[in-house]
């Protein structure tokens, strides 16, 4: 017998393996689809404070300008 989820933004229940289950310092966030993963982190963001949301912003945003650059060298033959 599979684990189930419930949604915490539509209440719809799905089992282990589909939506998307986050763990992160003791609380789990389950999401049925996509949609409900971006709504929910679209408010999250909006009620950050700023000054974490500018830090935390600034160095995903660095990592991932690193990442593609090492993508783009491994590419060129």
């Amino acid at each position: 017998m599979s684990r189930r989820y419930e949604c915490i933004v539509c209440g719809r229940v799905f089992p282990e393996g589909q939506g998307i289950v986050i763990t992160r310092a003791g609380v789990t966030l389950a999401f049925h689809s996509k949609a409900c993963l971006a709504k929910f982190f679209r408010l999250m963001v909006e009620r950050l404070p700023e000054k974490e949301f500018k830090r935390v912003a600034k160095e995903l945003i660095d990592e991932y300008k690193k990442m593609r650059a090492r993508q783009a060298k491994s590419k060129i033959i």
